[in-house]
């Protein structure tokens, strides 16, 4: 008890004193409550609520700076359970606490190491907050390194696979939904957003709304413009959303829906995981193969970070090898 109430004191003195007085009034403090007894019930009580707030000023905080529901969620169910097993103070978590709680939940779950490292890295930007916040003196997390997760090289639609699943298509909803995709590189998170007004098909194009309510240009080649116009022809709702599902009342598709549709696709035409995001990994693959600059890739993902774009950069790339062929071998 007297070693934790003197990291309290000294974290409520940081903003006051200077590392040599800090160092100081740690030995004043170790000099005259060593060997005392402390019982504070209150303390106890309020403790829970304490860490509860810490995490919820937290949460504000990244929603204030655009963060989607989706990730505030997630950030608050991740930290909310760290809390909660090592049921000690935010400001008595150490870096060997974190350090077995994230062994111990990899051993428990059995989940991947791209699972941990994303659990680690929101309690790196929680504590660093904290830091920054002036709430804790250092964070925990900061001798706690990114875990190696080995480098996955996940596959892409080739251009078999698309005329396969264009030429197989039942319905011309799913056509224009195959064809939208491909050509746009958006996440069918945007797709199912879109109004039919937001379709400018003089220009091939159309506004969506990706992560953090961030607009951005698409743009959509003929063929999509075709299948597209056909699509809304055929509709005999007057709902204004793009895209709608085949029964009554014609309500909204979800991504669930497209989701659904898309493995079903899969596995009646025997073509390995078909899901909406590898028509986006597809784009990206081949805009660079055929030289487009990496900025502009970027640009047309909507990603904030360019480290994000480079991993697209990485997946089966013909022209790596058509280079070796030309230069080596």
């Amino acid at each position: 008890m007297v070693e934790k109430l003197i990291v309290q004191i000294e974290q409520e003195m940081i903003n006051l004193l200077d590392n040599m007085q800090m160092e100081a009034l740690n030995k004043v403090l170790l000099k005259n409550l060593q060997g005392l007894a402390f019982t504070d019930e209150a303390n106890n009580k309020n403790l829970e609520s304490e860490e509860t707030d810490y995490c919820n000023i937290f949460i504000c905080a990244k929603q204030v700076e655009g963060c989607s529901e989706k990730s505030l969620k997630y950030y608050k169910s991740t930290i909310e359970n760290m809390l909660k097993t090592l049921n000690k103070p935010v400001k008595h978590i150490i870096t060997g606490d974190l350090r077995g709680y994230l062994a111990e939940y990899h051993k428990r779950s059995d989940c991947s190491k791209v699972t941990i490292d994303n659990i680690r890295r929101i309690l790196s930007t929680f504590f660093s907050w904290l830091e920054d916040e002036n709430y804790i003196l250092k964070s925990p997390v900061r001798r706690i390194h990114k875990i190696r997760t080995g480098k996955i090289v996940k596959e892409i639609y080739t251009d078999e696979n698309l005329e396969i699943m264009r030429d197989n298509c039942k319905e011309i909803r799913d056509l224009a939904i195959i064809d939208l995709l491909n050509s746009t590189g958006m996440r069918v998170g945007e797709l199912v957003k879109l109004n039919i007004d937001d379709i400018d098909f003089n220009e091939r194009e159309c506004i969506v709304e990706g992560k953090g309510d961030k607009q951005r240009r698409v743009y959509f080649d003929a063929r999509t413009k075709i299948h597209l116009k056909n699509y809304l022809n055929s509709r005999v709702d007057d709902n204004k959303a793009l895209f709608v599902s085949l029964i009554e009342p014609y309500n909204r598709l979800n991504i669930s829906g497209v989701e659904i549709r898309m493995r079903e696709l899969g596995r009646r035409l025997n073509i390995n995981r078909v899901h909406p995001h590898k028509f986006r990994r597809t784009l990206a693959t081949r805009a660079i193969d055929k030289g487009m600059p990496i900025e502009q890739v970027q640009q047309l993902l909507g990603h904030q970070k360019i480290d994000t774009t480079l991993q697209y950069a990485m997946v089966n790339q013909n022209n790596v090898k058509n280079s070796h062929r030309k230069y080596i071998g």
